[in-house]
């Protein structure tokens, strides 16, 4: 019985096939965002509660439910102090867009849930909020940073491609969502 050795360039040329096979399908998975990682985390704070949260939510492709139980509770609507689950994909893209970003900084967290009581009112002080607003499921997050501009914020998220992505530089924040794919704003 005579084993053959395996040359390096052999072992290089297996990896080189293995992810240009691979890479299609990861390219259009959604979890699998630029810049997400095998370890995602989210730093928030909340100006208006005075909350923070600094938490772990992924560990080698899988979300750790304790680590969204607490974000849900964060991003609850403060007017009201409801919570319903955040949608996973939604932090996400926020945690992809702050990588992009390369900060330490926090997101401040403008508006996370929001109950569809809050939305009605916010709906009859602003004709920029959506009357079917994501932030009513769960699945939106409106948020700023001191240290990044709102343009720059903007691209980071939009260049993740997995959601929509608002910029309203007037207000000083940007939306995320991970509703379909779209931008818009000023």
């Amino acid at each position: 019985m005579t084993i053959n050795p395996i040359s390096r360039r052999g072992i290089l040329g297996v990896f080189a096939a293995t992810a240009v096979t691979a890479a299609p399908v990861m390219a259009n998975a959604f979890g699998f965002l630029r810049g997400a990682g095998d370890m995602r985390r989210i730093r928030m704070y909340n100006g208006r509660t005075g909350e923070s949260i600094d938490a772990v939510y992924w560990v080698d492709g899988k979300y750790i439910r304790e680590s969204l139980n607490e974000i849900n509770i964060f991003m609850r609507d403060w007017r009201t102090g409801t919570a319903i689950g955040i949608d996973p994909r939604t932090i996400d893209v926020a945690t992809a867009s702050h990588r992009l970003l390369q900060t330490n900084e926090p997101y401040m967290l403008l508006s996370g849930y929001r109950s569809p009581q809050t939305n009605a009112m916010l709906r009859s002080r602003s004709s920029g909020v959506a009357k079917n607003s994501l932030h009513v499921t769960g699945k939106a997050a409106d948020l700023r940073l001191k240290s990044r501009s709102v343009g720059q914020m903007y691209q980071a998220a939009a260049s993740c491609r997995a959601g929509g992505v608002g910029k309203y530089s007037g207000s000083n924040f940007v939306h995320m969502d991970c509703g379909p794919v779209r931008t818009w704003g000023s």
